[in-house]
């Protein structure tokens, strides 16, 4: 197994090394303490594709969204020098915002990442509860942006607020994701005021 984070190692600094336009590189990177965070982390994934993202999987060939993200599993723990290269690389990579997450109650992926990517923005996603402390607790000058536990969903909107500071269509698609979420709840709300809640509760089963 060595042998394969040797190998991970060495094409995240190769990749830095390429410099690669930044419309070919992802803008977001999801990393993940371990595949059983895979479940919490998904709604990451899902908000971004809503935003238009796809997901790049080959560095050297990027899909024609112009919007991408990648994501692998890095330990704190058990591949402190995956998570090194990867933190150390990311800007070089063309990545613009990381999302981590990470659950038990040491989890140190989230913040040890903010510290070594720094000045990159970092949002945190306590897998767990009982990971909030954890991921929350860096000491001043060294920040990181963390959302409740299980609320990746909203770590990826986050991602996509930062970046459309410099992308107009990105604040386009987040206006028309929260129209549509405007929209859900007035069509809830009329529906139990027209129904009354015995009707409401008939239509949902």
């Amino acid at each position: 197994m060595t042998d394969d984070i040797d190998d991970l190692i060495d094409e995240l600094h190769a990749q830095a090394d390429a410099d690669r336009p930044s419309e070919e590189t992802p803008e977001v990177g999801i990393v993940m303490g371990s595949d059983s965070d895979l479940d919490v982390m998904a709604g990451a994934y899902d908000a971004l594709r809503e935003l238009g993202f796809a997901e790049q999987t080959d560095y050297a060939s990027p899909p024609e969204a112009r919007f991408t993200f990648e994501s692998y599993v890095v330990s704190a723990h058990r591949t402190p020098d995956l998570m090194y290269a990867y933190g150390e690389t990311a800007a070089d990579r063309g990545l613009d915002v990381l999302i981590a997450g990470a659950g038990g109650k040491s989890a140190d992926l989230p913040n040890m990442t903010a510290s070594i990517a720094y000045p990159l923005p970092v949002i945190g996603v306590p897998v767990q509860e009982k990971s909030v402390d954890s991921v929350i607790g860096m000491p001043t000058g060294a920040p990181i942006v963390a959302v409740d536990a299980g609320k990746s969903y909203n770590a990826a909107l986050s991602a996509a607020q930062i970046l459309g500071r410099e992308h107009d269509e990105l604040i386009d698609r987040l206006e028309a994701e929260h129209d549509d979420l405007r929209a859900g709840v007035a069509s809830v709300s009329r529906a139990l005021h027209d129904l009354g809640i015995d009707g409401f509760r008939e239509r949902q089963e």
